[in-house]
């Protein structure tokens, strides 16, 4: 099979893994037109950096044979889908030679279990060697470590990758027994704990010893599928918490499940899937951590989902209006992070303005407050904004129209600039 074959088949196996941020790139050349990309650089993606830059990596698999059946994946042992595999030597010099073309600048490795973990893990630590020691590469490597491999070989992928990750992939014990026999917990959760301990060790290492080599120094990810599995949000919210705090992760990623198979356990194939669903437990995660928020307070037995109508900061400030209006010129950094609409950048900015002047709704305006949401929950020297009123009836009612304006893609519902039936008259 010819190589660019394989990078077309390995590329595409590879687009349901999102823990990066990542689109598709196959757009031909136009007339008129600027830029084109070709079949030559398919499994580019985008992620973005520690500094905010967005950078462009290769974003493939080793091989898409696989000895599990999982139900859910497109790539399992029963699946009748095309096989192939790169040679550690065929990946590295495609890598290497993509970098060199400025196609990209780094790499996404993820594989199907060919063989077993360890044969797996082995062929990736090969291709990484490659690119480090022969290529001198030192572009940002992201690998997936293969769940049940060999504590030595974790060790060393993670000498040669900037971020490693073990994906959960299903919520649950009883969801991972169910659709994935052949895999178990304890051999998701062994790896993923080693590589938090062996994150701790170097971190220590590395203060004490000038030429201690860097263990994955990215830290580590995982990923989530949602609407596989009937758990609800208040599980998986909980499940991320917990992995925060044991195992130190960097991001938990969450992917709304594409019916790609037919199964009776799954949904069924053609149905959509859950996009505001992930897009609201991605605002939640944010809330957890870098908000001061814990799961116990975003959702509870009473109600275990999120409201699909608005985000879940403004959900939770209409379930505690007891805690609101808040004044702006005393309430301590913690609270004012509750507030919908001030984000960190925006607190720190209020402490800071705050000592050197009165603030009032136009100094916040200037300091990039967004007040169309924050104007609900806040006062300036004892006052609201003009013309609000603090009712949650109609509190609810703008936020829910604000949100159904701003949604991603086809979550959002476009709304009339005219009432029902005014525009029923209007249509044609």
């Amino acid at each position: 099979m010819e190589l660019l074959e394989k990078l077309e088949l390995l590329a595409d196996a590879a687009k349901y893994d999102v823990a990066c941020t990542s689109s598709g790139v196959k757009r031909s050349y136009q007339q008129g037109r600027v830029g084109n990309t070709t079949s030559a650089i398919n499994g580019c993606c985008h992620s973005f950096s520690a500094d905010g830059r967005c950078i462009t990596l290769l974003k493939v698999l080793m091989s898409n044979y696989c000895i599990y059946d999982c139900k859910y994946c497109i790539n399992r042992s029963s699946s009748e889908v095309r096989r192939t595999a790169f040679t550690p030597r065929e990946l590295a010099e495609l890598t290497i030679g993509f970098y060199r073309r400025n196609y990209i600048e780094g790499l996404f490795l993820s594989s199907g279990v060919l063989k077993n973990a360890d044969y797996t893990m082995e062929r990736m630590i090969q291709c990484l060697s490659l690119l480090r020691g022969e290529y001198r590469f030192n572009g940002y490597i992201h690998a997936k470590a293969i769940p049940g491999a060999a504590p030595e070989l974790v060790q060393q992928l993670g000498l040669l990758a900037d971020r490693l990750s073990v994906n959960i992939e299903l919520p649950s014990e009883q969801a991972l027994k169910m659709l994935c026999p052949e895999k178990s917990k304890a051999s998701i959760f062994k790896p993923m704990g080693r590589i938090a301990d062996t994150l701790q060790e170097n971190r220590y290492d590395l203060t004490r010893y000038r030429h201690t080599p860097r263990f994955a120094p990215a830290g580590q990810s995982t990923q989530m599928i949602i609407g596989a599995t009937p758990e609800d949000d208040r599980h998986i919210l909980h499940l991320s918490q917990s992995l925060y705090r044991k195992y130190h992760l960097k991001r938990v990623f969450y992917s709304a499940y594409i019916p790609v198979t037919e199964h009776a356990l799954l949904p069924a194939k053609g149905s959509k899937p859950p996009l505001l669903r992930e897009h609201r437990l991605y605002q939640a995660d944010w809330l957890l951590r870098f908000y001061g928020f814990t799961a116990e307070e975003l959702l509870d037995e009473a109600c275990p989902n999120f409201d699909p109508a608005l985000d879940p900061k403004c959900s939770w400030a209409l379930h505690h209006l007891e805690q609101f209006p808040i004044e702006v010129s005393t309430a301590d950094y913690e609270m004012l992070l509750r507030v919908p609409g001030i984000g960190t950048v925006c607190a720190r900015r209020i402490l800071s303005a705050r000592r050197t002047c009165r603030l009032d709704f136009d100094v916040l305006k200037k300091l990039r407050v967004v007040l169309k949401r924050a104007q609900y929950f806040i006062t300036c020297n004892g006052k609201m904004a003009a013309g609000i009123r603090f009712r949650e009836e109609s509190v609810r009612r703008t936020l829910t129209m604000l949100e159904a304006k701003e949604l991603p893609g086809e979550a959002g519902e476009q709304l009339s600039l005219f009432p029902a039936e005014t525009e029923r008259k209007l249509a044609p």
